[in-house]
């Protein structure tokens, strides 16, 4: 599998995400898809302290066992665990950091995000206690998630002289939701930050396992959803007709254009997909192989525009 740059770590351009683990699967199968993300090639491993009621990164070091250092594994901090276990403030990231250090069974993180704007905190102290865990050789590099331009503008700006500065953002971003397109994206390419999406399947719609107007198979996220919020999601259901059949005309899946066409951006670091059994972590890895040309390109904007 290819592989592309988060500042000084080099990652597989497919990412697995570990949020399932724990949680939607016991550990069991939480190890045989990291097992077969790592035959597959997957070298790009993110979890979070919140994830699977914390279980996913104590599964996720098990599975890894004597093979954590062939791999990047990020993880997060910042989201309420408890009343006591939340928020970015100075005094809290350290004993963040310890606990999944502990929970990984590993010395270091490769990648440590706050996973979410701390509002009750100056970002320039949070970014102070995390420089000192870098120093420190506990974290390698840092990132954040789901902050807005302004954000990571301040963020820019609190970050003086030699300090730990995040390198890359994670937002939510793909085909049914291209936000990021208006001003993260533009604002990562000029402050040269990496950027690594999640939900990069939109929850699930873009895997092709729904249809307009059939009711959502047993056992998918969408399975017992009320049918007023089905019948709102018709519309995006469209959409993902819509680029299936184009998806098949051209020989591949949904799955597969919903993957390929972020990775045409350069900025995208790594897509990020979740789960639940070996065959979706192979699906998802394969989906890297196929390159949109610019006219496909074209016709997906036209069948998922971005103002939509």
């Amino acid at each position: 599998m290819q592989t592309r740059e988060i500042a000084t770590l080099e990652v597989s351009v497919v990412g697995l995400g570990c949020n399932n683990f724990g949680g939607r699967i016991d550990e069991k199968r939480s190890a045989e898809v990291v097992a077969a993300a790592l035959d597959a090639g997957v070298t790009f491993f993110d979890t979070a302290d919140i994830y699977g009621g914390s279980r996913s990164e104590e599964i996720l070091g098990r599975a890894l066992g004597s093979r954590r250092g062939e791999v990047v594994v990020a993880t997060k901090f910042g989201m309420q665990i408890d009343d006591e276990r939340r928020g970015a403030r100075p005094e809290y990231v350290g004993r963040a950091l310890e606990d999944s250090l502990r929970r990984l069974g590993t010395d270091h993180v490769d990648l440590y995000y706050l996973h979410a704007p701390d509002r009750e905190t100056p970002i320039a102290d949070t970014l102070a206690a995390l420089d000192v865990a870098v120093e420190a050789g506990k974290v390698r590099e840092i990132g954040c998630s789901n902050f807005s331009v302004r954000q990571l503008r301040e963020a820019e700006a609190a970050a003086t002289g030699g300090a730990a500065r995040f390198v890359c953002v994670q937002n939510e971003y793909s085909l049914l939701h291209r936000e990021p397109e208006a001003e993260v994206l533009p604002e990562c390419e000029r402050a040269g930050l990496a950027f690594v999406p999640y939900f990069p399947l939109a929850s699930g719609l873009l895997t092709g396992k729904y249809t307009p107007g059939q009711p959502p198979p047993p056992g998918t996220r969408l399975a017992g959803m009320a049918p007023e919020r089905l019948a709102a999601m018709e519309p995006r259901l469209s959409v993902v007709a819509a680029l299936t059949a184009f998806a098949e005309d051209h020989g591949h899946t949904v799955l597969e254009v919903a993957m390929s066409w972020l990775l045409r951006r350069p900025v995208v670091a790594s897509v990020i997909a979740g789960a639940t059994t070996a065959d979706q972590v192979r699906r998802n890895a394969a989906a890297a192989d196929w390159v949109l040309d610019d006219a496909q390109l074209a016709e997906i904007d036209k069948l998922a525009p971005a103002d939509a």
